[in-house]
């Protein structure tokens, strides 16, 4: 199982206050602050991070009590914190430029796999917006590196309330989506929301693009582990995507990576 060790277990971030052994704390000034000047981690999210990571609470508990930290906005100011990077800038415009050759590699893909990929892509051709074209690559990768996207992102339709309400409910991790019935794979979803735990932590993000780089960022903020049933595609996204970590590749992602053009180094 891949996890999020480097910069999950207890690391703050640039310019974080970081908790000593002894239990006292230490400031670490932010790079290029001068005359004395500091601007520290705000001492509530210092305390909620010291939460996530030694008390490691259920998901229900911890958003009841911190449910500031459970918007769009604050997951992804949690990720900067933590990694310095900018979580949905970053995503996107990676995404976007990795689009036309991961496009190019999955025609290339034989098989059973192969032919899954183009039924995804085909969605590109009925509606061919940024918003389709992003859901695509995504999904598509998933089914490249040999994973099934579905046990990342769950469809559901409006209709069917009681029993996508019982699934959620079992869900570990994952994106939900909420379709109108008898809507095609093109049309704009009802609701797109995160789950963990069988909690929703986030609802309306508009995409699954957005959902996505949204659930990595919950995944930091939460301390948790990748599912193991989708870490090529876990380490793909934070090792590729957001070059986190990324010198250390597996080698079917070290394989992707030289097809794209990129190498680590």
């Amino acid at each position: 199982m891949v996890t999020l060790e480097r910069y999950c277990s207890g690391s703050l971030g640039d310019g974080a206050t970081e908790r000593k052994t002894d239990g006292s704390a230490k400031h670490e000034p932010r790079r290029g602050e001068e005359n004395g000047g500091f601007v520290s981690y705000d001492n509530s999210c210092f305390s909620r991070r010291h939460e996530v990571i030694e008390d490691m609470p259920l998901m229900v508990d911890f958003k009841s009590r911190r449910p500031a930290l459970f918007s769009e906005h604050e997951i992804a100011a949690e990720f900067s914190r933590i990694t310095t990077v900018p979580l949905i800038q970053t995503f996107m415009s990676k995404l976007d430029g990795y689009t036309s050759k991961l496009a190019g590699i999955y025609r290339r893909k034989g098989g059973i796999a192969g032919r899954k990929i183009c039924e995804l892509m085909a969605a590109i051709d009925k509606n061919d917006t940024i918003s389709t074209r992003r859901a695509c690559i995504l999904r598509a990768l998933s089914v490249y590196l040999n994973e099934d996207y579905e046990n990342l992102m769950k469809e559901y339709a409006d209709a069917d309330f009681e029993n996508s309400e019982r699934d959620m409910a079992n869900t570990v991790i994952g994106i939900y989506v909420i379709r109108p019935e008898d809507a095609e794979a093109c049309d704009p979803p009802l609701d797109v929301g995160l789950i963990v735990e069988g909690v929703k932590v986030l609802q309306n993000l508009g995409d699954v693009t957005k959902a996505c780089a949204l659930l990595l960022g919950v995944i930091y903020s939460l301390n948790l582990s990748y599912p193991s049933d989708l870490k090529y595609t876990f380490e793909f996204l934070q090792k590729v995507l957001l070059r986190l970590d990324a010198q250390k590749l597996s080698h079917k992602i070290q394989v992707l990576n030289n097809k794209l053009g990129w190498l680590v180094g």
